[in-house]
């Protein structure tokens, strides 16, 4: 499917420009663009060049991707390419997430900054999430117990990896390791690395360079597809697992020795 036509007037009126004005700031004429505009005729490669310089969007992006879809124009920028983060709503303006499946997610590190990958995945409206850009990651394998293999995490973008916050939980993308959901601690001053740590303890922690990371998502909630089990639920193994993470919980210890 090309948008190019659609695309150019919605980015013109985005920028509240007229036609005049934003041909003059690409360097075409009047006539030229509104003949972009309403598909009589479409741009040659040098003139896509001039547009996807100007508005700093990958050519791909401008051809391929519907942009009135998208709640706002959100990027993140790998390299010197500048990829489009889209948001998409339902009918009534609500900020849908994408669920990344678990038979889909190895492919994650292949098309998470491909507009036509991410536009397949499936989408979902949680309105009890805060503000922000969140996506529905699976969880393979017992690193981080109590959270169950075939869980969900629904996780916040974040857009600066400065702004991470040690002891979080994240989901990571690397090009190494592709998803993996951990404990991370910032350590960018002291050697521009992140730890990443398991709350299973049978994981060892290790670093990653912080310009291995591709993207980066703060938990916000969990989605479990399996009903916990008794184990899960005891005193002592919610005990246990907090004690590991060295937090101080005396009124909970002296209650589970009742």
């Amino acid at each position: 499917m090309n948008y190019i036509d659609s695309n150019i007037r919605y980015l013109r009126e985005k920028k509240a420009c007229s036609q005049e004005y934003f041909a003059e700031e690409l360097t075409w004429t009047r006539s030229m663009l509104a003949s972009f505009e309403i598909g009589r005729t479409e741009p040659s490669v040098s003139r896509l060049v001039e547009l996807s310089e100007y508005t700093k969007i990958p050519i791909d992006t401008l051809i391929k991707v519907d942009l009135r879809r998208s709640k706002d124009l959100s990027f993140i920028d790998i390299g010197n390419k500048r990829v489009l983060f889209p948001i998409s709503v339902n009918d009534n303006n609500e900020e849908l997430i994408e669920i990344v499946p678990l038979e889909a997610s190895a492919g994650y590190l292949g098309g998470y900054d491909d507009p036509e990958y991410i536009e397949q995945l499936q989408k979902i409206n949680l309105p009890f999430l805060p503000t922000g850009t969140h996506r529905a990651f699976p969880i393979k394998g017992d690193s981080m117990l109590p959270v169950k293999s075939g869980s969900f995490i629904v996780a916040k973008y974040v857009s600066d990896i400065t702004d991470i916050k040690s002891g979080r939980t994240y989901i990571v993308l690397t090009q190494q390791d592709g998803l993996v959901y951990k404990r991370v601690y910032d350590q960018i001053d002291d050697n521009g690395t992140l730890l990443l740590k398991s709350d299973n303890k049978a994981y060892q922690p290790y670093e990653i360079n912080m310009e291995d990371v591709l993207e980066l998502w703060e938990f916000t909630c969990s989605i479990n597809t399996q009903e916990y089990n008794e184990h899960d639920l005891s005193i002592s193994s919610i005990l246990q697992m907090f004690n590991e993470l060295k937090v101080e919980l005396k009124a909970l210890e002296k209650r589970a020795s009742i």
